[in-house]
């Protein structure tokens, strides 16, 4: 692996990719990652949901770290739905049933961060 060079860029350079179904209306983007800055530990994504979109209903062995940069929506934990507006900071852990929704008319952005290598 190359050793670490660091990187500070915007966002919108980053190249956002749709996210095909069971999702809908979302795009992704691998702000920072081990397969395009090595980063050992964490990834982080900003997730991109236009109006009507929402992210599959799933679960998986890693959690999940979000901030909400802009927009509304909701997030499903379980059996609970909780309100997304900027600011809003979540936490979905592993193996739990979850899910995001844009309930807006804008985009809803968040940052997700997530174990580095998935």
């Amino acid at each position: 692996m190359e050793p670490l060079k660091g990187k500070a860029v915007h966002y919108t350079e980053v190249e956002a990719q749709v996210v095909g179904e069971p999702a809908k209306n979302a795009k992704i983007r691998w702000l920072v990652d081990r397969e395009h800055d090595n980063a050992p530990v964490y990834a982080l994504r900003m997730i991109e949901l236009e109006a009507g979109g929402y992210s599959p209903l799933h679960q998986h062995n890693w959690e999940h770290e979000n901030f909400v940069v802009e927009g509304q929506g909701q997030l499903l934990i379980e059996d609970t739905w909780h309100d997304l507006y900027p600011g809003v900071v979540c936490f979905v852990p592993p193996n739990v049933l979850h899910q995001f929704k844009n309930t807006g008319d804008a985009p809803l952005k968040f940052l997700c961060g997530i174990p580095a290598g998935l």
